[in-house]
């Protein structure tokens, strides 16, 4: 089992969860993060970080695509260990439905 991070963090891209990994597994896309599932050790403590509710175990139905678009773009995009500002629009933008076909960057944010 693995964490993977979901659409609503698209637009959000809270840090919180960057913040207690002990193992440094979230990399920073443009406007989103992932985990890369094979440096996460499932421990959990991430979940219930995200203030937008973003981070799911990979055991849920339906996340196959989450998991796959995590290890692609961990592979891809830079190291994030340490907590960032949210995007300006996150509140804006939490919870809102259909983010990703919408406003999913592939492009890479800054990392550390």
């Amino acid at each position: 089992m693995t964490y993977v991070v979901t659409d609503n963090c698209i637009k959000c891209k809270y840090t919180d969860c960057v913040e207690v990994c002990p193992v440094d597994c979230f990399y920073e896309g443009e406007n989103m993060l992932v985990i890369h599932p094979d440096e996460c050790i499932d421990c959990g403590v991430c979940e219930p970080e995200c203030p937008a509710d973003a981070i799911r175990p990979d055991t849920e139905p339906g996340l196959d695509k989450w998991l796959k678009i995590n290890a692609d773009y961990s592979e891809q995009w830079p190291n994030l260990t340490t907590k960032k500002e949210e995007l300006p629009e996150a509140k804006e933008f939490d919870g809102v439905e259909g983010k990703f076909d919408q406003y999913f960057s592939a492009e890479p944010g800054t990392g550390d």
